[in-house]
């Protein structure tokens, strides 16, 4: 049994009070035990020196689209719609190198901003260019983060009074059956496990009833979880009233996707009966408020949600809407935004911290085993260095939270570390990075076409 210490760390558990000077004892990639002062003798473990550094729970992202890392920058000024618009045929020319190569730039950077587990929802299938699927799990075997891939999907294309193009969308069947098939290749329920698979229809403006139907059936009698865009923008909330005769929220319900089993992206524009029956139901939220931001969607209400009890988790959405964005930086902009619209007490530094750790478990439905730190739970650990400049804040998670993210020390999961010192640990630092832009130029080659 292999063993790792981690030593004279600052642990902030999430669950359970905090050590200002500690240790972690790791054994199998679980945590053996924590605790405070000198850490105990343990023969022919890996010791590794936390001095300086603030122990948390690996962060979790979840909700993604790891292929438009290659469209990045572009449309930088356009509300949703016209986004989404402006790329749909863009993204209508990627094949599998550019996926591979995204995926592995995108998951790159999420682990070197603390991410030890995230989630990706891919929803554009153009036909016969290779397996886009197996392309973005191949990236995430290699750098050894969690992964839980959505297979998304669109059939309802402009000609149905949908946004998407015709060109883009798929047959409802076929749909079903390659998620079902991609279910039963990949999808892990474990307790250690690796890769777990979602169904994922893209949107109430690109999906057509039945498919959002038929997905949630074929969900539930997989054992799998369901994820979908949701009330990002008010432009969203007229489409679903003129074309549905209510709201999204309610037309989710009305189709059986409310439940401890569902997770939405944004959902920014939630009445006050929404935010009831999330909390009600236990439906997860995945809050992105950089990429709201940045398209001027709005600020979600996350403090109204935390307060009603509804699971509430961080994510850094598209790297096309959200460039570069950081999943620890998500952590300041969730704190400082609630901020903004509420006062400085509507959301504390650790309360962030637990959205972007626990409460992202939560939404993935794994909070049993990632999220926090406690015996028992997955090795799924970031270390991060608040000595030096940031020595001058008294309080380590203030330091985290508040100010621009600090160095990563090192990023542990299932105790295999991935990221030292600021550097991708399993696969090459630099290839990645560059196996990003490769996909981009690849992408806009094959649109000149």
């Amino acid at each position: 049994m292999s063993k790792t210490v981690i030593e004279n760390a600052y642990i902030a558990p999430v669950l359970g009070p905090e050590i200002p000077s500690g240790y972690l004892v790791i054994a199998d990639g679980r945590i053996e035990s924590l605790g405070a002062g000198p850490a105990p003798i343990v023969p022919d473990a890996q010791r590794i020196d936390g001095t300086g550094c603030l122990v948390t729970p690996g962060l979790v992202n979840t909700h993604h689209h790891l292929y438009q890392w290659a469209t990045q920058g572009m449309f930088q000024d356009s509300t949703l719609f016209e986004w989404l618009t402006g790329l749909y045929r863009t993204w209508a020319r990627m094949d599998a190198d550019v996926v591979y190569g995204a995926a592995s730039a995108g998951l790159g950077w999420m682990a070197l901003t603390g991410c030890t587990t995230s989630s990706d929802h891919h929803y554009v299938f153009p036909q016969g260019r290779g397996d886009l699927f197996d392309a973005e799990v191949r990236a995430a075997r290699e750098l050894g983060i969690r992964f839980h891939p959505c297979r998304g999907s669109m059939d309802r294309g402009q000609s149905d009074g949908g946004l998407p193009p015709d060109e883009v969308v798929e047959d409802r069947d076929a749909i079903l059956l390659n998620t079902a098939e991609i279910i039963d290749k990949y999808h892990d329920p474990s307790f250690d496990s690796m890769l777990r698979v979602a169904v994922a229809p893209c949107s109430p403006f690109s999906v057509s009833e039945g498919l959002m139907t038929d997905a949630a059936s074929l969900a539930r009698s997989k054992g799998v979880r369901l994820h979908t865009h949701l009330a990002e923008t008010l432009d969203e909330e007229e489409h679903c009233r003129e074309q549905m005769g209510c709201t999204p929220v309610e037309y989710m319900e009305k189709l059986g996707w409310l439940g401890d089993d569902v997770w939405f992206a944004h959902a920014v524009h939630l009445h006050d009966a929404d935010i009831r029956r999330f909390a009600e139901t236990g439906t997860g939220m995945a809050h992105c408020p950089s990429s709201n931001a940045r398209l001027g969607a709005g600020i979600a209400r996350i403090t109204d949600l935390l307060a009603a009890g509804a699971p509430v988790g961080l994510g850094v959405d598209g790297a096309a809407s959200s460039e570069l964005t950081s999943l620890a930086g998500e952590l300041r902009q969730t704190m400082l935004f609630q901020r903004a619209v509420h006062g400085p007490t509507a959301l504390t530094a650790r309360q962030a911290l637990e959205v972007g750790t626990l409460g992202g478990a939560r939404n993935l439905g794994r909070q049993l085993e990632i999220g926090s730190l406690e015996p028992g739970k997955l090795a799924d650990i970031a270390m991060w260095r608040v000595d030096g400049f940031r020595a001058a804040v008294q309080d380590p998670v203030c330091t985290l939270v508040f100010g621009p993210t600090p160095p990563l020390a090192r990023l542990l999961v299932g105790g295999r570390t991935v990221v030292e010192n600021d550097e991708l640990r399993t696969v090459s630092h630099d290839a990645v990075g560059r196996a990003g832009a490769a996909a981009r130029n690849r992408l806009l080659k094959e649109e000149s076409r």
